[in-house]
């Protein structure tokens, strides 16, 4: 990749695990009875023949990661457990008395903050009040988020015995400068003992969770990451490129300088590197920032056209209704898209109401379903076409005429109906998706709100 490409490229861009992204959503027009209808209408569709995920935010950890984006409520008491699982086993109710007919759950997954940071007795009580209120489908995905400093083997065995069989650990770097630089001290012997313990008791699909543009981070550290990330061989990996969005995330992105942060071309050089080196250990580019091993279900997803993303990410399998439970968490009907109090006391105080905690989303118009499904394509797929004509939509034009530079540059292919991208293009792929963004096209932002896109 050259230089002139980063530097012409490398722009603040959304990361599209929505359209339209959040910053767009129209608040003014979105209502909570509004999204009742939508998930009513999605369940309806989608209940019997695909089934429904539940993403499950569990915000609490014991200590402030410097790099980190989500929300979180950083404390060492954990007698917040308890509340927390009945609050949420509350909003599952409330959602289970809307519908028309016993869900079918196909996947949960189990975000945060730090899942783990909860007991292994009330992760049990947690799983067992959802599933006692559904029909589990038969090829059912459900995972969670493990830190490997506080995952225990009891909570491996309990979760597996509840029918997990994905785990995900944040590893980010193993070099202790960059790791002390994002308070994140996790010394590889941890995480080789809870990938360990996750293959011995039957785990199908272990993930690691890498980050490249971290502060202080060279190459010979991204490097030595993935050797001792290979010694281990998880089944599948993620390798995100570091968002430093200070303006967003306040103080918990200050604990370094920004020079202390590899830019532009220096962070690619990162990227580029890490990527050879997965290619050479036997791990195959899925979508944006994955990899993973031919034996993983992601790549067999991906192989087949049936990689989904969504705000969990990627997903082996796509259901059309997403329920988010938890403080901040975000649904999705396809129809329309609803996020939680972030605020955790305001989210016991609506559910005390008997009030389903939604604050804020957005209805999803006829325009908006079909720049998402040509977003969705692109991200899953690499490639997107128009064949279909309900795919099609008035300002095309302009945007293949947007994209015309980055064809000249080698980033993708346009074809009559169609758009691929190439293997040249597909670090640029959120710059591609931008060309199709008409909110973001309509409404440039005044302030930086997205991370860049190199």
């Amino acid at each position: 990749m050259t230089t002139s490409l980063v530097q012409k490229y490398n722009v603040p861009g959304p990361r599209y695990t929505s359209y339209p992204t959040v910053p767009y959503w129209e608040e003014e027009h979105f209502s909570s009875e509004k999204w009742k209808q939508t998930l009513i209408q999605s369940f309806k569709e989608s209940n019997t023949t695909e089934g429904i995920s539940l993403y499950i935010h569990l915000p609490f950890c014991e200590s402030l990661c410097t790099f980190c984006g989500c929300h979180k409520r950083i404390t060492k008491r954990h007698e917040v457990e308890d509340p927390y699982i009945t609050a949420v086993l509350k909003e599952w109710e409330l959602y289970c008395e809307l519908f028309p007919e016993k869900p079918i759950i196909k996947e949960i997954h189990l975000g945060g903050g730090t899942p783990t940071f909860f007991s292994s007795h009330n992760l049990k009580r947690l799983i067992n009040g959802i599933t006692s209120k559904a029909t589990i489908a038969p090829e059912h995905e459900f995972s969670f988020e493990g830190h490997p400093n506080n995952t225990t083997r009891e909570h491996l065995q309990t979760l597996y015995d509840l029918g997990f069989r994905r785990v995900s650990y944040g590893v980010q770097d193993y070099s202790e400068t960059v790791q002390k630089a994002i308070h994140r001290m996790q010394p590889f012997h941890n995480v080789a003992k809870v990938t360990l313990w996750a293959k011995e008791i039957g785990y199908t699909s272990i993930s690691h969770d890498l980050v490249f543009g971290l502060p202080f981070q060279g190459i010979e550290n991204i490097v030595d990451t993935i050797e001792k990330t290979k010694s281990l061989s998880p089944d599948r990996l993620a390798f995100y490129s570091y968002a430093h969005v200070p303006w967003i995330k306040g103080n918990g992105q200050r604990g370094f300088k920004d020079e202390d942060v590899p830019k532009d071309e220096e962070k690619r050089k990162l990227y580029e590197i890490g990527k050879q080196l997965l290619a050479k250990k036997g791990y195959h580019e899925i979508g944006m920032d994955h990899f993973a091993k031919k034996n993983d279900s992601m790549y067999e997803a991906f192989r087949e056209g049936k990689l989904h993303r969504n705000f969990m990410g990627y997903t082996a399998s796509k259901t059309q209704l997403m329920i988010g439970l938890g403080a901040s968490s975000i649904s999705d009907s396809w129809y329309s898209f609803a996020q939680n109090e972030k605020n955790i006391e305001d989210y016991y105080a609506r559910l005390e109401q008997n009030e389903i905690p939604v604050y804020r989303g957005h209805i999803l118009s006829t325009e908006d379903l079909i720049i998402r499904q040509h977003i969705l394509n692109l991200m899953c797929q690499f490639t997107t076409s128009w064949d279909e004509k309900h795919l099609y939509f008035p300002e095309l034009p302009e945007v293949l005429s947007r994209l015309e530079e980055m064809e000249h540059d080698g980033l993708l292919i346009l074809q009559h109906n169609a758009i691929t991208v190439t293997e040249k293009g597909k670090p640029f792929v959120r710059n591609i998706c931008m060309a199709f963004d008409l909110r973001l096209k309509r409404k440039a932002p005044q302030t930086q709100l997205f991370s860049m896109t190199v």
